[in-house]
């Protein structure tokens, strides 16, 4: 508990200090809590796909989302029982307008209730810095404060990300990008989930319902020593893209599972 307040003391400290979220993005995720175990490094790759989506950058020189890949090798490292640390290096897109890029770097760090793995109830927080290129954010340095709060109701699983993006402009700039999860265990191994990811934009005053981004994912999830999990995400309102496909593999590069070790 005492690890828990620590941490939204931080979240509370840097709120003052969160930008506009991308359509286009790299990670396509709600946090549950799960972290590496203590002096593991762990290997998640995300990749996005955007069939069909907006045809206009979201600033001017931007990426445009529709027929555009994006993607991020994410490394992390388990320090202690209750706190995690990661590198998302390189971030890459291949975008309908420009081509292939890079995209920036970000650093995170998460903190969870060390008792999550067996508790009902479990919650955390993490923190992200980003250094971005201009093609990528219309901010050359963004963050994020993603609380993490979840509840199991049996095989039945609710998740809730109240995320705050940053772009240093104040308080009142904080952007309201929240991302939801309800999952059905169907094994130890194999879940199926619906998840939505919303915009409503800056918190001093959230955009007309027509121009925020609201977008429902149904997704299926295997664990194992690669973990997968992909989704199909739908748009519902016109400031959304219309159809996009994900696919997150994650594994131990060393421990007992891990992948070095197979």
């Amino acid at each position: 508990m005492a690890v828990a307040a620590r941490s939204l003391s931080c979240a509370l400290a840097l709120l003052a200090a969160t930008g506009p979220a991308r359509a286009l993005t790299d990670e396509i995720q709600v946090y549950t809590g799960d972290i590496a175990a203590p002096g593991v490094f762990n290997l998640t790759l995300h990749n996005n796909y955007t069939p069909s989506g907006l045809r206009m950058p979201d600033f001017p020189g931007g990426l445009a989302d529709n027929r555009s890949y994006s993607g991020v090798a994410e490394w992390a490292y388990g320090v202690t029982p209750w706190f995690e640390a990661g590198l998302y290096m390189p971030l890459y897109a291949i975008s309908s307008n420009h081509g292939g890029q890079l995209n920036g770097w970000k650093l995170r760090a998460l903190f969870v209730n060390p008792d999550n793995p067996t508790s009902d109830f479990y919650y955390g927080v993490n923190f992200e810095f980003s250094v971005n290129a201009r093609h990528w954010d219309g901010e050359r340095y963004t963050g994020e404060v993603r609380p993490i709060i979840g509840y199991h109701f049996g095989a039945v699983s609710l998740t809730v990300n109240p995320i705050l993006d940053n772009s240093y402009k104040g308080l009142a700039a904080l952007d309201f990008a929240p991302a939801t999860r309800l999952d059905y265990a169907v094994s130890k191994q194999w879940a199926v989930a619906l998840e939505e990811y919303d915009d409503f934009g800056e918190v001093r005053s959230f955009l007309p319902a027509g121009q925020q981004s609201h977008q429902l994912f149904l997704v299926a999830d295997y664990t194992g020593p690669v973990s997968v999990e992909g989704g199909i995400g739908f748009g519902l309102t016109p400031a959304t893209d219309h159809l996009t496909v994900k696919l997150i593999l994650t594994g131990d590069l060393d421990g007992p599972e891990g992948l070095f070790a197979l």
